[in-house]
């Protein structure tokens, strides 16, 4: 896209704006349905705009060292954000993006195009069918931020989802999820009680605000089949822009408390936001 001239279209699942930032000549941010979805700047992939999204990606820089290519799986699309970022922090790496929306896919193929050589295959589909008949250990990095307007949808929230997961992954595989919730966390807890006893290592990143239970927030669920460096990762998200706490071991067991994971059959979306708590404008 060359012209910062705003675009709008109705998509497969909602109305979707790209919205040029005045402050950043090639930036874009990607809203659905008035809610902010992606942010990406053309002339710095590396750039992450969104608080989550540079959490994620202090965890996605500290897997291995750098230059180490990896296999990834995103489920939900967006604006393409962290496969970008990965093209030029992990050239090299070989992509799969499952987005349920079609037409979201071809607006960001349109306007905001991956370089040809990136690596990055686009698949319009449902991301749990994809990743039941995805093969079992075909995955290093599974990353999943899924949002149906702006909850996620419940069949991405059971056990039965959390062992789909864990199966394309390899031995020392990663899961790494965008979640959303407020106090008292029964969402975010029933989470990590299905990812953790699949895990060897499981981790909760938050702001400090939403983990006392002062506002509804991102959070980011880190579930790896090897030891991950959480010092390193609490030094990093402790110094953004907005510190973020990194919850592991004891007191990570203690917040999910008694928490038990649901089944399918059960299954919920994630908690509906309170108005403003995502939107813009």
């Amino acid at each position: 896209m060359t012209d910062s001239i705003p675009v709008v279209r109705e998509t497969d699942h909602g109305t979707a704006r790209l919205l040029p930032d005045v402050d950043r000549p090639r930036a874009w941010l990607l809203t659905v349905d008035g809610a902010p979805q992606s942010y990406v700047d053309l002339d710095d992939p590396a750039h992450l705009e969104f608080e989550y999204t540079r959490r994620l990606g202090h965890v996605l820089d500290l897997l291995g060292a750098p230059g180490r290519t990896y296999r990834v799986l995103h489920l939900g699309g967006g604006a393409l954000t962290l496969p970008r970022y990965l093209t030029v922090t992990r050239p090299g790496s070989r992509q799969e993006v499952v987005e349920f929306d079609r037409g979201l896919l071809d607006l960001v193929a349109e306007h905001l195009p991956l370089p040809e050589d990136a690596g990055v295959a686009l698949h319009a589909a449902d991301a749990r069918t994809w990743l039941e008949s995805a093969p079992a250990g075909s995955v290093d990095v599974l990353v999943a931020d899924v949002f149906g307007g702006s909850r996620v949808p419940a069949r991405l929230t059971s056990v039965e989802y959390a062992r789909a997961a864990g199966r394309v992954l390899t031995d020392h595989g990663v899961y790494l999820a965008n979640l959303a919730d407020a106090a008292p966390f029964a969402f975010l807890r029933s989470q990590l009680a299905a990812f953790a006893p699949l895990f060897a290592e499981s981790a909760l990143i938050a702001e400090p605000g939403v983990l006392r239970g002062r506002r509804f927030g991102n959070a980011v669920l880190v579930a790896a089949r090897r030891p991950l460096d959480l010092g390193e990762l609490a030094r990093r998200t402790a110094a953004d822009a907005f510190p973020a706490r990194v919850v592991h071991g004891p007191a990570l067991r203690d917040f999910i408390g008694d928490a038990r994971p649901v089944g399918d059959v059960d299954a919920v979306p994630s908690p509906l936001p309170p108005d403003g708590a995502f939107g813009i404008g």
